[in-house]
């Protein structure tokens, strides 16, 4: 008998919805013009672009103007950090200031401005994954020109307080970017409210597909351009623009944002069952907030096994999890995000992400609990590690309440 799949990696990737790819349809077929041309095919498709921008500019409370297509989330954080350091460097501010748990996305791009002279202050995120508006405070100086804090965090979930950071940088006269990538379609966003200026966001993980993204950019600020060469995206972005993943974004956009309280609701369910559970087993925490999470995060550690060997063994029942960013699932390193919050380094090398969607069911969870613990038990029967443990050699960190 076939296993039945469950897909709980969604902060890694989504499937492409049904209602995603109907709208995508009629762009990869007849509606293959050059958005570019002036004759009726172009123009249709210059239309679709147009109408797309205008729902995605819709559902943030920005307009169709500051929307900007890119090719996903990390060239959005790219683009708006690189940008706006060379854009701040002329007014004589190179200082940024970011957090230690970012995406690499954006840590990786402030590395490679250091290189280029800029000062980077990397604030500390607490034992509860949540970055503190007076450590930003703290860290901001006459030459700071800009500040970029994700909304939330791609591993342990935990939502950071946007609004507050945003007012404090407006107040300041210093740019703010925020890395939404993982909240968009789990939190209600709005640019204007929540005193943001820059948005990233990518496609691949609210159902549309791969390779296609956004940066909002708020008027008034001008970024260098990311590709010289032809006028598309207002001459900021050249390239021929991909009209069917565009309009699959749009539409994707368009129904992550809405219901979001009934749909997160639903999921918050599922996951504190799952937390809930999880920490029965012996030498169990949960990593972050527990209240400041995303609706369908769980982040675990799980002392005395490796990360790696539980995601195989849930893979074997057909359970798709990961123990950290997807994006660095091939290193051996333990997550950054967990040392970044205090872990040590044999305790961040046995967590588990499950991130759900709404298509995650009650059955879903209910075999995840069912075999977990077995999984768990047998791992530990063959860790070294976790004989230290029950030694009284304890490698580990106070359990979270």
């Amino acid at each position: 008998m076939e296993k039945r799949l469950i897909y709980v990696d969604n902060a890694a990737t989504t499937p492409i919805s049904k209602e995603v790819l109907d709208a995508m349809m009629p762009w990869l077929t007849e509606g293959y013009g050059n958005a570019s041309s002036i004759y009726s095919k172009g123009r249709e498709a210059g239309w679709a672009l147009k109408n797309a921008r205008e729902k995605i500019a819709a559902a943030f409370g920005a307009s169709p103007s500051e929307i900007y297509f890119t090719s996903c989330g990390s060239e959005s954080d790219n683009w708006a950090i690189k940008g706006a350091a060379a854009a701040m460097a002329k007014r004589g501010k190179k200082h940024i200031i970011t957090s230690a748990f970012e995406h690499h996305a954006v840590l990786h791009s402030c590395e490679a401005l250091e290189k280029q002279g800029f000062e980077v202050t990397y604030v500390p995120v607490h034992e509860n994954g949540v970055v503190r508006v007076e450590d930003i405070e703290a860290a901001i100086r006459p030459d700071t020109g800009l500040v970029t804090i994700m909304y939330a965090n791609n591993e342990i979930g935990t939502i950071q307080p946007i609004k507050e950071i945003g007012a404090l940088c407006r107040e300041r006269k210093i740019w703010f970017h925020t890395d939404a990538v993982q909240a968009v379609g789990h939190v209600p966003i709005n640019v204007e409210e929540q005193n943001i200026d820059m948005l990233s966001l990518s496609g691949h993980k609210i159902h549309a597909q791969k390779g296609v993204g956004m940066l909002y950019i708020r008027r008034g600020i001008s970024l260098p351009n990311l590709i010289d060469g032809g006028g598309q995206e207002r001459g900021k972005r050249a390239g021929t623009e991909n009209v069917a993943a565009i309009v699959g974004l749009a539409k994707a956009v368009e129904i992550a944002t809405a219901n979001i309280e009934e749909r997160a609701a639903k999921t918050r369910i599922l996951r504190d069952r799952l937390i809930d559970n999880i920490l029965k087993i012996e030498r169990t925490r949960l990593n972050g907030d527990r209240e400041k999470r995303l609706p369908g995060n769980v982040n675990i550690s799980i002392e005395g096994i490796e990360g790696e060997s539980l995601l195989l063994s849930l893979d074997m029942y057909g359970i798709c999890a990961s123990s950290g960013s997807a994006c660095t699932s091939g290193s051996l390193d333990p997550s950054h995000v967990l040392l970044a919050i205090g872990l040590k380094h044999e305790v961040a090398h046995g967590s588990l992400r499950i991130s759900l969607s709404d298509e995650n069911t009650e059955e879903d969870v209910d075999k995840i609990l069912e075999v977990l613990p077995e999984i768990v038990s047998r791992l530990r029967s063959m860790s070294p590690l976790w004989e230290k443990i029950q030694k009284g050699d304890e490698t580990g960190v106070p359990m979270m309440k």
